[in-house]
């Protein structure tokens, strides 16, 4: 796995009205967009954001998730959630933390899987492409 400051990004988030359960708890789906917002930051750092992946060619649909709730988070509640990039040779797989934003608890972690697919032909890519490797500044 990979372990690098310049892989990982921040974003600060309220908890709006709309995320919360009638008991004003964050409903358990929408952890999920929570880490969407952090990875669309994270990848748009290496300008390679869904607009960029398209037009290189390749779609990258999420295959595998995990969400570890700790502590319920709630209505109105300031929360930064970290997006980091743990492997991308073969897959893309990022891993995130969810923070309360006034304490720095610890909330939530999880992770993403992606896959590069070739968009004409629907064929997966069994190793990441090159255009991902060139923007995030890893010699192959």
């Amino acid at each position: 796995m990979v372990n690098e400051v310049r892989l990982s990004h921040e974003v600060e988030l309220t908890v709006s009205f709309h995320d919360c359960d009638p008991m004003g708890v964050v409903w358990h789906g929408n952890y999920f967009r929570f880490f969407e917002v952090a990875r669309e930051a994270l990848l748009g750092k290496f300008n390679y954001g869904y607009r960029e992946m398209k037009a290189s060619g390749y779609v990258w649909p999420v295959v595998d998730t995990r969400v570890k709730y700790r502590v319920p988070l709630s209505y109105e509640q300031r929360i930064r959630v970290r997006a980091s990039i743990e492997e991308f040779e073969n897959r893309l797989r990022i891993a995130y933390v969810i923070f309360d934003a006034v304490s720095g608890r610890r909330t939530t972690t999880g992770y993403t899987i992606q896959v590069a697919v070739q968009e004409g032909e629907q064929a997966l890519s069994f190793v990441s492409p090159a255009i991902l490797l060139e923007r995030l500044g890893v010699a192959r």
